[in-house]
């Protein structure tokens, strides 16, 4: 059988034993869009949505999203999150609002997945908040962008 990390030699599930990894400086940048009509855009923008301030919403479920990971993940380590920040950049050429996460730590294991779902989280939040004016949004191109730290070191994501 080949050697997985996530499985023992008898086949069973296991999580990685990062104990004997050093400690470093852990970084994860991801993106994700979402698409809507162009007056759902503009109701954000001027934040006549009636559920609320869609964007900064979105920004505390993000960073909720990225604290919850190890819960949603299987195998995924519990980490001490250091920093996150959520960043939204609507364009009104294409009737979209892209979001970026970005997460940080030191530790023995990265914080790709933290970042990969703070941006799932946030989406998935304007699409929620929106959904009663525009079911035609579509979240889109979720991607980690770019990560350093660790014995892999460094991933830039060519554009």
């Amino acid at each position: 059988m080949a050697s997985f990390t996530h499985i023992d030699k008898d086949g069973a599930v296991r999580m990685v034993d990062v104990t004997a990894k050093a400690p470093s400086l852990r970084i994860a940048m991801a993106q994700g869009v979402v698409y809507m009509r162009p007056q759902t855009l503009e109701m954000i923008q001027e934040q006549s949505i009636k559920k609320g301030n869609v964007l900064e919403t979105a920004r505390i479920a993000g960073v909720m999203g990225a604290k919850k990971t190890s819960a949603l993940i299987p195998m995924c380590h519990p980490l001490n999150i250091t920093h996150i920040k959520i960043d939204f950049f609507p364009d009104t050429n294409t009737h979209s609002i892209t979001v970026r996460a970005s997460v940080r730590l030191v530790g023995q294991t990265g914080v790709e997945m933290e970042a990969l779902t703070a941006v799932t989280t946030a989406c998935l939040t304007i699409y929620d908040m929106c959904k009663s004016y525009d079911r035609e949004m579509k979240i889109s191109d979720i991607v980690l962008l770019e990560k350093s730290g660790g014995k892999s070191g460094t991933f830039i994501r060519e554009q």
